[in-house]
């Protein structure tokens, strides 16, 4: 950020009183301008025991695969985020059924929640957002293919419980700061 939504004066970065942070403060019109994570919302979309999965048609990691998602818009829950991105990314109408992964991204200022849906019928197809969309047998899932740690997280999460059939939530971090071996995951 460079210039105040609030009057259009030059922001600085400093803690202000109260805080422990820096944050963009107007020095003009004193406006404190706080920055938060942003949260994705997404679905497992199911059908028959198949999962849907979507190839992006945009960046980032366009030409790979993932699980329908996107941000939130204001004034949406979560649970209708996650539809709605379902719909514009694979033209597929879900149920939500349950919570089931979590995974907080603090080195993109990222959440990723993503719920168990069932699909209201056959119907799919590619959205504007996407190259193709496969219903898939979970032995298909292209892992070396896929798009995002977070939907790879997703996926393996959902393969293990498969093999239960006990379907809790799962709770994770990725951080992709260097580490000795890659990718930290707390």
């Amino acid at each position: 950020m460079r210039y105040c939504s609030t009057c259009g004066q030059k922001l600085s970065r400093r803690i202000p009183p109260g805080d422990h942070l820096e944050r963009y403060i107007c020095d003009d019109c004193g406006a404190i301008h706080y920055q938060n994570p942003k949260i994705v919302a997404g679905c497992l979309p199911l059908w028959e025991n198949k999962i849907l999965l979507c190839r992006r048609a945009i960046e980032p990691r366009i030409g790979l695969w993932t699980l329908p998602a996107g941000f939130m818009e204001n004034g949406e829950s979560v649970e209708q985020a996650a539809q709605r991105e379902t719909l514009e990314e694979a033209l597929a109408r879900v149920e939500i059924t349950s919570f089931y992964t979590m995974v907080s991204l603090p080195h993109i200022n990222q959440v990723h929640i993503m719920f168990l849906g069932n699909m209201v019928d056959e119907n799919f197809g590619a959205g504007e957002e996407s190259l193709e969309v496969r219903l898939l047998d979970p032995s298909e899932i292209p892992w070396k293919g896929l798009a995002f740690a977070s939907i790879d997280y997703t996926l393996r999460r959902y393969v293990e419980d498969s093999r239960t059939g006990v379907f809790a939530p799962h709770i994770s971090c990725i951080d992709r700061r260097p580490t000795a071996g890659g990718i930290l995951v707390l």
